[in-house]
């Protein structure tokens, strides 16, 4: 498999259908309205990542916020990656990259939730916890029961942190250089 170069960049509100489309061709992530993709692209454009190729085609995705209560940490909401993509290490990438972004910014805490079951996600998150030389703590927080009406799997939640000192520091000194 042959390496595609990739540029990582803050979104632009004008990536919000590629990012429809990207998500869409990502089976089995839940799409969203155009609209939402819109927005994530342009309301949250400070704690997302979008990975393009050199012809512009996006490749890669992920969204997040801060919860307006925990403002120290960043909450991933979703990756997607392309599938000629995979097994390149595109979305550990995107996703420290986002990190270290952020973390200049106060952020000393990762969160994401994970259907059981999702294996490379489990590994994605775990890698970039190994990292970040945080801990992290898992408990499920939306039952396929209780909140899904048995129409979607748990969604376990994953919390980790704080990032080391050392991480910290170097992201610091990243967005100051």
């Amino acid at each position: 498999m042959t390496n595609i170069p990739v540029t990582l960049r803050k979104p632009a509100v004008t990536d919000g259908f590629a990012l429809n489309e990207l998500v869409a061709r990502c089976a089995p992530l839940d799409t969203n309205s155009v609209y939402c993709n819109l927005l994530q692209c342009g309301d949250f454009a400070d704690t997302a990542i979008t990975a393009l190729t050199e012809d512009g085609d996006m490749v890669g995705f992920i969204s997040g916020y801060r919860p307006p209560n925990k403002p120290n940490t960043l909450f991933v909401w979703q990756v997607a990656v392309d599938s000629r993509m995979r097994g390149q290490g595109l979305a550990l990438k995107m996703l420290m990259g986002l990190v270290e972004r952020v973390a200049g910014k106060g952020v000393t805490h990762l969160e994401t939730t994970i259907s059981p079951g999702n294996e490379a996600s489990e590994a994605l998150f775990k890698k970039a916890f190994h990292q970040l030389g945080a801990e992290y703590s898992t408990r499920t927080i939306f039952s396929r029961e209780q909140h899904f009406n048995g129409q979607h799997d748990d969604e376990v939640l994953y919390s980790a942190g704080p990032f080391a000192a050392t991480f910290i520091a170097a992201s610091a000194a990243a967005q100051t250089a």
